[in-house]
């Protein structure tokens, strides 16, 4: 094989190759550098909060600032759709294969339109992974993630996924397209998949549904001879009695019974007083809770003026103590005593700023649950999307005979507020099964 590099004069047929090794050693000397120093401007850039990467599908450059990103409002339409498909039970998959009937533009085809280019052969093929990559891009709830991947070298194209912990994240830096409550449901959605059975029916509660004695999953059984009314859910540890655990067995039919009873309870309380509800679920957030919380936030702030001070108290005595002004033994006295003021300050502070912002969690936690029922007021029957917003966790315990009848214990877990439990109930709600 013949080399010829021309504008360095070198062509191996006339043995001019004796530096040729050398060259390519500083060579790569040279793209190393240059690489150890792109790295160290995109690290500064990252950790500055700059963009590293192009917009997402949903988002374009601002035309002002090209630092910034700006909705794109078409495309963020179908963004939204797709999560809001997901809280509807639809897998990506599925996702996909409905925005292809729909004929949706995929994000290539769209970014060809709004160029004036010619678009692709399929421009609505949706493909699985392209809506798992939306699903867990968490730039849509307006946050700006850095340094998700890395590459070992410069020799290197593959990128290798960073751990959270590696991760920089900054909040808040641009336009929301997703709502931070949205993309978290979904999230707990996609850690628990759902998949079609043979008989082409699947669980309203799939993934939701647990036993409370081994807290395993309660799976969701049926076939195609049963006619609906026969699904049920039973203990993944049960397996015919061979299992670690009892048959914690609950008819879907029966569960959507008590999960729409239980939702429909709760919206009627939520809407005949919302002061009681309000106060049924949050008994802390009483006007003398809300007088509290403002003066620790008073406290907090005059705390934190006193700290800055202190440290300016003690900057001046070191200064007096250097130049003489004051004696040795009363700089280490006032030096001692500023310094145990402080750390009880900032400890203060600290178990006081704790209280304040658990206290605005829950005011944030009621306020989506409270968005939640006004959205579904009225509802006449269970859909997955209604039942993903409003169900966390479905915890099902081994039925019991009372006065000769199965009785069952369900526990609902509600999203943002956990369990409910009315003010006249002292007792967990049991209910037939």
């Amino acid at each position: 094989m013949r080399y010829i590099a021309i504008n360095d004069g070198v062509d191996s047929a006339k043995g001019d190759n004796d530096f040729t090794p050398f060259r390519n050693l500083f060579n790569d000397f040279y793209a190393k550098d240059t690489s150890k120093k792109v790295r160290a401007i995109k690290r500064a850039q990252g950790q500055a909060g700059e963009h590293l990467t192009k917009p997402p599908y949903g988002y374009i450059v601002s035309p002002t600032d090209k630092k910034q990103w700006i909705v794109d409002e078409e495309a963020a339409a179908v963004v939204k759709r797709i999560f809001d498909l997901c809280i509807g039970g639809k897998g990506p998959m599925q996702i996909a294969k409905i925005l292809k009937e729909d004929k949706v533009l995929t994000a290539k085809a769209h970014y060809a339109k709004k160029k004036g280019k010619a678009l692709p052969e399929n421009p609505y093929d949706w493909r699985d992974s392209t809506i798992v990559g939306i699903l867990e891009r968490m730039d849509y709830c307006g946050h700006t993630v850095n340094f998700k991947s890395y590459s070992k070298s410069h020799k290197l194209k593959k990128r290798i996924p960073t751990t959270k912990e590696q991760q920089a994240i900054f909040f808040n830096a641009h336009e929301v397209i997703v709502e931070d409550a949205v993309f978290e449901r979904v999230q707990e959605l996609r850690a628990n998949k759902r998949r079609p059975t043979k008989a082409d029916r699947q669980g309203l509660f799939s993934g939701l549904v647990y036993c409370a004695d081994c807290g395993s999953k309660l799976h969701f059984a049926t076939c195609k001879s049963f006619n609906g009314s026969q699904d049920h859910y039973r203990c993944a540890k049960y397996k015919s009695n061979t299992g670690n655990c009892t048959a914690h067995f609950i008819r879907e039919e029966v569960l959507k019974q008590i999960v729409w009873s239980r939702i429909f309870d709760v919206t009627a309380l939520f809407f005949d007083d919302i002061m009681a509800f309000h106060e049924m679920m949050y008994q802390q957030r009483s006007a003398e809770t809300e007088k509290e919380m403002k003066r620790r936030k008073r406290e907090v702030g005059q705390a934190r003026k006193r700290i800055a001070e202190l440290d300016r108290i003690f900057k001046r005595i070191y200064e007096d103590d250097i130049s003489g002004a004051i004696s040795h033994d009363r700089f280490l006295k006032l030096s001692a005593e500023y310094e145990a003021e402080q750390r009880e300050l900032e400890e203060k502070v600290k178990a006081d700023q704790q209280e304040v912002d658990t206290y605005e969690q829950n005011k944030s936690d009621f306020d989506s649950f409270a968005a939640i029922i006004r959205k579904y007021v009225g509802i006449k029957e269970l859909t997955p999307a209604i039942v993903n917003e409003f169900i966390k966790k479905i915890i099902v315990h081994a039925p019991e005979k009372v006065d000769g009848k199965r009785v069952q214990k369900v526990d609902i877990v509600f999203n943002f507020v956990g369990e409910i439990n009315f003010l006249s109930a002292t007792q967990p709600k049991r209910q037939g099964a």
